[in-house]
């Protein structure tokens, strides 16, 4: 969700750079940047960024696995031994070492 507060312009954000990253440091949100008026650029801290991009790998894996649950559900998968012979591996004999 987007803050008013959070909006500025460039040029106010340049002039007062330190003052916006301890702003950014406290409240974790981003800052749109404006240019004529119009959203040119958002910033945010490292940490508040590194969270978002741990957030969307998980939500990408969990997208994964979705539409592996659906396929399976649906019928398309192969058996190991099927697996197996369509990527053309050979099942080894294992062995148990004493």
């Amino acid at each position: 969700m987007i803050h008013l507060e959070d909006i500025h312009s460039l040029t106010d954000f340049a002039r007062n750079t330190k003052a916006y990253g301890k702003k950014l440091k406290k409240t974790g949100r981003p800052a749109i940047l404006t240019v004529n008026g119009r959203a040119e650029f958002i910033v945010q801290d490292a940490t508040s960024y590194q969270y978002l991009l741990n957030m969307a790998s998980h939500m990408e894996e969990n997208m994964k696995l979705d539409q592996a649950i659906e396929e399976m559900d649906a019928g398309l998968f192969h058996t190991e031994k099927e697996a197996m012979k369509v990527l053309g591996i050979k099942a080894k004999k294992i062995t148990r070492i004493k």
